[in-house]
């Protein structure tokens, strides 16, 4: 079995090209800075930097919404392949082939982002849901602008 699941930041907006011939399909490349789990004491909060790619319409979907900084969840596998380049030398990748790709923070939380290694600025106040109305369900303030997650 071959099953990749990650979750990160991307370093930097998704390359996007078109392949040639008839169906032409599109191809999105991109890096994600995938925190590592454990730290040592002492040591800053590590990273392992993946490369990715996804074709079709996930392509045209990162290069339509995701760009730098953008926290992603993406499910796929790992291909491994080889070139040689301009000098003669052989080069050894590896890539996840992205199958699916998601958000994986609010809008709200993505804003507050700052780039850094410390992670949020303050993030503004919101309103508290206020108690049940007698029907059992909770009261959601209109004050709150985020979607909610359903359809």
């Amino acid at each position: 079995m071959n099953k990749v699941i990650l979750m990160g930041r991307l370093t930097r907006d998704p390359e996007i090209r078109y392949s040639s011939g008839e169906n032409q399909t599109a191809i999105a490349r991109y890096t994600l800075a995938v925190d590592r789990r454990f730290k040592r004491q002492g040591d800053e909060q590590t990273a392992d930097f993946i490369n990715c790619v996804v074709f079709g319409r996930g392509a045209e979907f990162a290069e339509n919404y995701l760009h730098q900084g953008t926290k992603i969840a993406v499910t796929g596998r790992i291909q491994t392949g080889s070139y040689t380049n301009k000098e003669g030398n052989r080069v050894y990748t590896t890539d996840v082939v992205v199958e699916e790709q998601e958000f994986a923070e609010s809008k709200a939380a993505a804003a507050n982002y700052n780039g850094n290694r410390d992670g949020y600025q303050q993030a503004p106040s919101r309103p508290e849901p206020t108690q049940a109305a007698g029907d059992g369900f909770m009261n959601i303030p209109d004050a709150i602008e985020e979607e909610l997650p359903f359809n």
